[in-house]
């Protein structure tokens, strides 16, 4: 299963691309999904509460992950 994933702030930083297919070998969930990332990107550990999008519209841990969609990986935002 192919998810072209987008990587912004500190995420995109730490994995190098903005932009990257990543490919799964079963159907996964946002929370899952992101399991995998901190297991293939160690240092995305020492970051908390990103938010994660499914196709431009903003997802829960439960959220089932099909072949083909887009997911953004959006760290936590401050302000100043």
């Amino acid at each position: 299963m192919k998810i072209r994933t987008l990587f912004f702030g500190i995420a995109k930083d730490i994995v190098g691309h903005s932009s990257k297919i990543i490919e799964l070998k079963k159907k996964t969930t946002i929370g899952q999904f992101q399991v995998y990332l901190t297991e293939e990107y160690i240092d995305l550990k020492g970051v908390n509460n990103f938010a994660f999008a499914v196709n431009e519209e903003y997802a829960t841990s439960d959220h089932q992950i099909n072949e083909n969609d887009t997911v953004a990986v959006i760290p936590p935002v401050s302000g100043g």
